[in-house]
């Protein structure tokens, strides 16, 4: 009897860490933000080391997490690009997969590039000085890396396979998702829906936070319908196109969410800096992703929406 009772409790605090695990986390959150947005990554730009760095470390928690590495046995997708007067520049996607065995594939994105000392940008922004990118969008990477966790730690098998992709160039004009929509490493048409995370790191309780695409499938209003989240408020917005990684899968015919808390005073200036992380709202914002992503699995696949215009 003693034996059964040592076997059923220590089966319970088992699966109690294991849901504990699975649940969004603020200090793990913040964790990430602050490495991914601190001087020693001189704000992540494309072309520059801070950028590699934060790539690795993006595969290296790919790896531990235990995601695969799809790309000929590489989490890496390489790539150039020309702009303006700069030729070749070279960036990197990073891409970890979670293989359930189905037949379509949710994509889940953030781009993990930033500003960096602003060489690329034309004096655009003060040129030496880092911009260290907390809400933009190590943020983003944050919400990522949580949601790869929740999912891949799930004593569960779900119907759909998971594609995390960390886009890098979406700062020199979402150049990441132009490559990878051009250049697939599974069939757009097998895709359920691509969600995307562009700073969701500075939530005012005032606005809500803004979830893009509403109107991108048919079957979203009914996803929607009724869903909450204790202690945030979202508004939704029909595009499907915009300024972040998401609009190069939407005019590929790929359904897409979008999560943007809005504007402040601090996007892309040196003061987008981690201290200033709403860590708890966003382990709120990624739970509201979580039952989302859920409820659209009850349907075998999504009516894509093309754009009006």
């Amino acid at each position: 009897m003693k034996r059964w009772l040592l076997f059923t409790c220590a089966a319970a605090i088992s699966s109690s860490a294991l849901a504990q695990d699975t649940i969004p986390d603020a200090a793990r959150i913040q964790g990430i933000v602050n490495y991914l947005a601190s001087d020693k990554l001189k704000g992540r730009g494309t072309a520059e080391k801070g950028g590699e760095k934060a790539s690795r470390y993006v595969a290296k928690q790919f790896k531990k997490l235990g995601l695969q590495a799809v790309n000929g046995g590489s989490y890496f997708q390489d790539f150039t690009f020309d702009r303006k007067e700069h030729k070749n520049i070279p960036s990197r996607n990073v891409i970890g997969y979670l293989d359930n065995g189905a037949a379509r594939t949710i994509i889940i994105g953030a781009h993990y590039d930033h500003l960096g000392t602003a060489a690329l940008f034309d004096g655009k922004y003060p040129v030496g000085q880092i911009h260290n990118g907390a809400d933009d969008n190590a943020s983003g990477m944050a919400g990522l890396l949580e949601l790869a966790r929740h999912y891949i730690k799930n004593s569960y098998k779900e119907p759909f396979n998971f594609l995390f992709i960390a886009f890098g160039g979406e700062e020199m004009g979402l150049q990441g998702s132009k490559y990878y929509t051009a250049h697939p490493l599974m069939p757009l048409k097998d895709m359920h829906f691509m969600l995307n995370m562009d700073m969701i790191g500075r939530y005012n309780p005032e606005r809500g936070i803004g979830i893009g695409g509403h109107g991108s499938a048919e079957e979203w209003p009914a996803i929607f319908k009724d869903v909450q989240q204790p202690g945030i408020k979202y508004f939704t917005d029909a595009a499907g196109k915009g300024a972040s990684d998401h609009h190069n899968f939407y005019i590929s015919g790929v359904p897409v969410m979008f999560f943007h808390t809005g504007g402040h005073d601090d996007y892309h200036k040196p003061t987008d800096d981690a201290p200033k992380l709403q860590a708890a709202s966003e382990a709120g914002i990624v739970q509201l992703e979580i039952q989302l992503i859920n409820r659209s699995m009850a349907y075998p696949a999504l009516h894509y929406v093309g754009p009006k215009d």
